[in-house]
């Protein structure tokens, strides 16, 4: 058994196809497929069926791949420090964000890591929560920030930013301007376009709503945040989005933000990392670089950005 053989095995599995393994690792897919043919040869068990979506592990390849993750994890970590013994930290470090956040954060994030890293690189992924808590176990990321994550003993959380939300909309009900704030118990009069479950936000309103007994009225279900804001700008419904999710829009003028109040919504944004995986030194360093921005108030909107960029 070889790295290569064991890291291919890995990315087959996480990735359910031999063709996506294939693109991630830069090899061809007969190449890819040898490697786990060897790997089943050496240990005399099969490793992997087919289903009707895809690649799945058997039995032997489910206990294979929860070692193998560590067997390369922890060669990666001990490659990276024998690394950053000759100076700044090197490598690779991958970073899972929301889509609002990285609207903020992303291209500050990239300046100071080149500056602060010149012999590192970066991967910054943007995604739903839901997608990223996976992505976040399976090795994919290194770490993540997510909103509102599920509480569990595999991963680790630090609380880093709570945003009020808000009920976006490019008009009032019956045509009047948007309203400066709308009580909770009124967002039952108003036709709402929401990402599907499972989302942290959408998982956020249903459950604070049900426990005030306020109905819901959802007309749309629409996960890509773009195209949700695109129908709510043409008067097609409202969403309940952070304000983070529309500042700086200029291509949405018509859009405007009445704050939930009567209780206030709010959502919590953490910095998450596995538990029992242990952070290079270059992955820890980039959560200091996003703390940091993030305390000088990179996620904060139009005038409370300003304030808090005064104080850092």
């Amino acid at each position: 058994m070889d790295l290569k053989q064991l890291e291919c095995f890995v990315r087959v599995v996480e990735f359910g196809s031999v063709t996506r393994a294939a693109i991630t690792l830069n090899l061809s897919q007969p190449v890819v497929s040898r490697h786990v043919r060897q790997l089943e040869v050496e240990l005399k068990e099969h490793l992997l069926e087919r289903n009707g979506r895809g690649v799945i592990p058997t039995d032997a390849g489910k206990r294979l791949l929860e070692r193998g993750r560590g067997i390369l994890h922890q060669v990666r970590l001990a490659r990276q420090e024998i690394e950053d013994l000759r100076g700044s930290p090197a490598g690779k470090v991958v970073v899972g964000m929301p889509p609002s956040v990285g609207k903020s954060l992303t291209v500050d994030l990239v300046s100071d890591f080149r500056a602060e890293f010149p012999r590192a690189s970066l991967g910054v992924v943007e995604a739903l929560t839901v997608s990223m808590y996976e992505w976040l176990l399976l090795g994919r990321l290194d770490f993540a920030l997510l909103y509102n994550p599920p509480v569990t003993q595999q991963a680790a959380y630090e609380h880093v930013w709570s945003e009020d939300l808000y009920l976006i909309g490019s008009r009032g009900l019956d045509g009047k301007p948007m309203p400066a704030s709308v009580k909770m118990r009124e967002l039952a009069n108003y036709p709402l376009i929401t990402p599907g479950q499972p989302n942290a936000i959408r998982n956020l309103l249903d459950v604070q709503c049900a426990r005030l007994g306020v109905p819901l009225s959802v007309s749309l279900e629409v996960d890509a945040i773009e195209s949700l804001l695109d129908l709510v700008d043409r008067g097609m419904g409202y969403a309940v989005l952070s304000r983070n999710a529309i500042y700086g829009r200029a291509h949405r003028p018509n859009l405007h933000a009445s704050r939930i109040v009567s209780p206030s919504l709010t959502s919590q944004l953490v910095i998450a990392t596995v538990s029992q995986r242990p952070l290079t030194r270059l992955a820890q360093a980039t959560i200091d670089l996003i703390r940091k921005r993030i305390q000088g108030g990179i996620l904060a909107g139009d005038g409370q950005r300003d304030a808090a960029r005064g104080r850092a």
